[in-house]
């Protein structure tokens, strides 16, 4: 007769019949139940691995006619999961005397593999529980072990490892992507070009990164290469904003030529001319340069922007010449007409700067990176841990404007070309 669990008054779990629609329940609906029983889950599993002998080899002392040869046989050490725990318990063994081999338990087979147990390390790890102090900190089970240092540290590599080839081997060509935002994070000595997409609905998308001493173009073109291969689609055009970086700049060109519509970071900008004046007055010229691209129009923020710069060749050449190279690409979305509702979210890097410092509060605790696998992985299991809970861009309903203004810029630029 099939059996159902059921937790006593003193804590005891008895076996009960149960009704006919039980009968049938799926072994994984009765594993997955009684993998959440800690630690009267240890009772749980003795009674599931009893039933099952009863099914291979009858009742003890019972003759069957059915498969006399199958017959129970003995008990042997052996460990299972119950939630993240690892339990050493004894495993009762059938065996078939005609064959002369051991009959397999699905049950035991089933526990013995930890249900989502390398995604519960990954996070408790992820979010500041160090693998040294992973085994104080993990649930009071006194018979669990295989919670040591090097444990904990060999499932969290298995979990990131699984993240990294996700997040390298998705496919973009599901997506319609409008803009891509390009900037570096350091880790160590190197810098991690991240790349963030923004589809049509303004949601965002992880596309990637590389690995780079600085944003230089051999590294950041071949990157850009491997989002085209992977399936962004470019041919209706797309913005792509980043920061003052020649080199990504010069990939951008290589790579999407006509099809990319670059906008300046003008925070970026910003920063770099009052880098190059006096404290007493970089407050008053962040104000003046802000207003200035604070203009819903070009026709508005170019002349303004053009008197700044005159008034900055009598106070500082440098700062003059910082904000001349460049400036019309601070402009795009100006040029575009979209930069009254979508400046707010694609004037600067900001949307992936902010993604980037909640991958600093993950990453920051990390004293020593040892490898370059160790950086991909950690980098690639927090961003897309991070993504599910990204917010729809500020604007997100004038992207579909932004997405004919891309298209008009192109076919203008080929007409100029043939002209």
């Amino acid at each position: 007769m099939s059996t159902v669990l059921r937790i006593g008054t003193h804590g005891k779990v008895e076996p009960v019949a149960a009704p006919e629609s039980v009968r049938g329940a799926d072994l994984d609906t009765r594993i997955a139940m009684i993998q959440t029983l800690i630690p009267l889950g240890l009772d749980a599993v003795a009674v599931e691995l009893q039933h099952e002998v009863e099914r291979l080899a009858g009742p003890r002392y019972a003759h069957r006619d059915d498969a006399p040869h199958r017959v129970r046989w003995g008990r042997q050490r052996g460990s299972i999961y119950l939630a993240d725990q690892k339990l050493a318990i004894q495993v009762p063994r059938v065996r078939n005397r005609q064959a002369g081999t051991e009959v397999p338990l699905e049950s035991y087979q089933r526990l013995q593999t930890p249900r989502a147990a390398d995604e519960g390390v990954l996070r408790r790890v992820l979010y500041g529980l160090s693998c040294r102090d992973y085994q104080i900190a993990a649930e009071a089970v006194p018979e669990a072990f295989g919670r040591s240092r090097s444990s904990i540290s060999r499932r969290y590599v298995r979990a990131t490892a699984r993240k990294l080839q996700a997040l390298q081997e998705r496919r973009l060509n599901q997506e319609t992507f409008v803009a891509v935002i390009l900037d570096g994070k350091r880790f160590a000595a190197d810098t991690m070009v991240v790349a963030l997409g923004l589809t049509s609905r303004g949601e965002k998308r992880v596309l990637g990164f590389v690995q780079t001493g600085t944003e230089n173009a051999v590294a950041c073109a071949a990157f850009l290469r491997g989002l085209v291969e992977r399936g962004l689609r470019v041919p209706e055009g797309i913005l792509v904003v980043l920061d003052g970086g020649k080199g990504l700049r010069r990939a951008v060109h290589e790579v999407f030529g006509a099809q990319a519509q670059v906008q300046r970071c003008i925070w970026h900008k910003r920063e770099n001319v009052v880098a190059h004046l006096p404290k007493a007055v970089q407050a008053v010229w962040r104000a003046k340069l802000q207003r200035a691209w604070r203009h819903a129009t070009y026709a508005e923020a170019h002349p303004a922007l053009q008197r700044l710069h005159q008034e900055l060749r009598r106070l500082n050449e440098d700062a003059a010449r910082s904000l001349a190279e460049g400036l019309d690409e601070t402009l795009t979305l100006h040029r575009l007409g979209v930069a009254d509702r979508l400046g707010c979210s694609l004037l600067t890097t900001n949307s992936l700067e902010s993604i980037l410092a909640l991958v600093e509060q993950r990453v920051g605790k990390v004293d020593r990176w040892t490898t370059s696998d160790q950086k991909h992985r950690w980098l690639a299991t927090t961003l897309l841990e991070l993504e599910p809970r990204l917010r729809r861009v500020r604007g997100y309903r004038v992207l579909a404007q932004l997405r004919v203004a891309l298209k008009g810029a192109i076919t203008q630029a080929k007409e100029v070309k043939v002209a």
